[in-house]
C-alpha cells in the first residue's frame, strides 16, 4: 500500500510524470516550529540535476506546504505537501508501450493492476519518495529538538570501490582459511566506529558521490563516470548511523525495531539487501566473541563494550548507536541496445531513452534518512504511549522482573 506508520502515518502519491508528487502525514504532534525551508533542505539533497553523476532531469522540486500548519506552527492535524513535476518528457518511453523494460517494474504493475502507466516508472518511479523525505525532514525535525536524536547516512561503496575500514575482512573469503580459527576482531574497524560517532551530513555533502573519505570518493568518481560514458549503470551501498535513540523502541515479536527498519529500507526503489550492526559478518563469529558486555557509563546507565548488535537487542533499541548498511542495484533503466522480448513475446531489442542515474547511491542518501525518521518516529510514540499508561510502584527506576513488580506493588500497598 502507499501508508507506512501507525501512530505517525505517512501516505505519498503520485507518478513520475504526473501533475505532482506529495504526501500526507498524519499524527505530527502540535506546537512543533515547522516551515518549509526545514523540508525543503532534504528535498534539495534528493533532487536530481546535482552534478553530472546523477540523472539530468531538471526538477527543481520545490515543497508547497498545503495544510497543518499555521503562523509557522504544527496544529496537530494532517499535514498536507506537494511538489510539482515540472521537466517532465513522457515522449521518452514511448517504447515501453510495446516492451518491458528489463528488470523495471513495467510487466509486474501490469501483472498486478491490468494497467500501467504509460510514461516513466509510475509509483515505481524513485521520484515517489519525494513524499517520504518530506515527511522524514518533519520527523526528523522533531526527533532532534525534542530528544537530540541524530541520523546520518552515506555512501560506503560504489560497485567494487569501497569505503575502506567499513568491515572486518571476511573469514569466507580468505584464501587460507582456518576453519577452526574463533578469534575475530570487532565487526567494525576503530576508524569506521570514529566515522559512526561523529560525520556528519555537512561533511558528507562536501563529496558529490556522499562518501566522506577523500580518495574513495575521486575512485568513486571514475566508476560511475565509466558506467555513465558506457551507457550502463552500477550498483552500490548506503550506511547509516542513528545516535541518541533510547531504549525501550520497538514492538516484538513481529514488529521488532530491525524488522520495521528493514521493511522500510527495502521499501526504496532499487533496495535489495540490508543488514544491521554486524549483520552476515556476526555468522561467523562463535557467541564468545560476538556478545556486547554491559558497563555502566557515566549517566548512570548500562551501556555495552562492543555493539555487535548495532542498536537492537531482541527487537528494542538498548541506547547504543544503531547503524545498518543498505544495498542498492544498478539501476535498471539504461541506454544501451538489449535483447528482450514485448510484451506479446515477440523477440526484439530495446534501447531505452529517457533520463537516469548511472548510480542511485549519492541520492539515495536522504531517503534513507528519512525513512529511518519515519521509523523511529513511529517507534518513539508508540513506546511514549505506552509508558504514560504503565503502571509502576516507585517512581525510582523500573522494577527488573515481573517478581520484583509484584513485590513493590504488595509493599505499596500495604503502605
Amino acid at each position: 500500500m502507499s501508508s507506512f506508520g501507525t501512530l505517525f502515518r505517512v501516505t505519498t502519491y503520485g507518478e513520475s510524470h504526473c501533475a505532482s508528487v506529495g504526501a500526507i502525514i498524519d499524527g505530527c504532534p502540535p506546537g512543533l516550529a515547522l516551515s518549509a525551508q526545514d523540508v525543503q533542505s532534504q528535498l534539495s539533497r534528493r533532487r536530481p540535476g546535482q552534478s553530472n553523476l546523477t540523472t539530468p532531469r531538471d526538477e527543481k522540486d520545490l515543497v508547497h506546504l498545503q495544510s497543518g500548519i499555521e503562523h509557522g506552527v504544527t496544529l496537530g492535524t494532517p499535514i498536507g505537501l506537494l511538489v510539482k513535476n515540472e521537466d517532465q518528457r513522457p515522449k521518452d518511453y514511448s517504447e515501453t508501450d510495446l516492451y518491458p523494460r528489463p528488470s523495471h517494474a513495467d510487466y509486474t504493475y501490469l501483472q498486478k493492476y491490468g494497467v500501467k502507466a504509460s510514461s516513466g516508472g509510475g509509483r515505481s518511479s524513485a521520484r515517489e519518495t519525494i513524499g517520504r523525505v518530506a515527511a522524514g525532514a518533519i520527523a526528523e525535525k522533531y526527533l532532534r529538538q525534542a530528544h537530540g536524536i541524530q541520523i546520518v547516512a552515506f555512501v560506503s561503496s560504489v560497485g567494487k570501490v569501497h569505503l575502506p575500514s567499513s568491515r572486518a575482512p571476511s573469514a569466507s573469503t580468505a584464501s587460507n582459511v582456518d576453519e577452526e580459527d574463533d578469534e575475530a576482531e570487532d565487526a567494525l574497524s576503530p576508524e569506521f566506529r570514529a566515522l559512526l560517532e561523529k560525520v556528519t551530513r555537512e561533511e558528507v555533502d562536501r563529496f558529490p558521490t556522499r562518501c566522506p573519505h577523500p580518495e574513495t570518493s575521486d575512485r568513486m568518481i571514475k566508476r560511475i563516470i565509466r558506467a555513465k560514458e558506457a551507457n550502463d549503470s552500477i550498483g552500490g551501498t548506503v550506511t547509516c548511523v542513528i545516535r541518541n535513540v533510547p531504549p525501550g523502541l520497538g514492538e516484538p515479536v513481529f514488529d521488532k525495531f530491525e524488522a520495521k527498519l528493514a521493511h522500510a529500507m527495502l521499501s526504496i526503489p532499487a533496495t535489495k539487501a540490508f543488514e544491521i550492526g554486524s549483520g552476515f559478518r556476526g555468522t561467523e563469529v562463535p557467541g564468545s566473541k560476538h556478545n556486547d558486555p554491559y558497563v555502566r557509563r557515566e549517566n548512570g546507565n548500562l551501556g555495552t563494550t562492543t555493539n555487535w548488535s548495532g542498536g537492537v537487542q531482541g527487537g528494542i533499541t538498548n541506547g547504543e548507536d544503531i547503524y545498518f548498511r543498505i544495498g542498492f542495484k544498478s539501476p535498471a533503466t539504461i541506454s544501451q541496445e538489449q535483447e528482450t522480448a514485448q510484451y506479446d513475446g515477440t523477440p526484439g531489442t530495446l534501447a531505452a531513452r529517457g533520463r537516469h542515474d548511472p548510480c542511485v547511491v549519492p541520492r539515495a542518501v536522504p531517503i534513507v534518512e528519512a525513512m529511518a525518521a519515519l521509523v523511529v518516529m513511529d517507534e518513539l510514540l508508540i513506546q511514549n504511549a505506552r509508558r504514560s499508561c504503565q503502571l509502576t510502584a516507585s517512581t525510582q527506576g523500573y522494577p527488573t522482573s515481573a517478581r520484583e513488580h509484584n513485590g513493590r506493588m504488595q509493599i505499596h500497598s500495604v503502605k
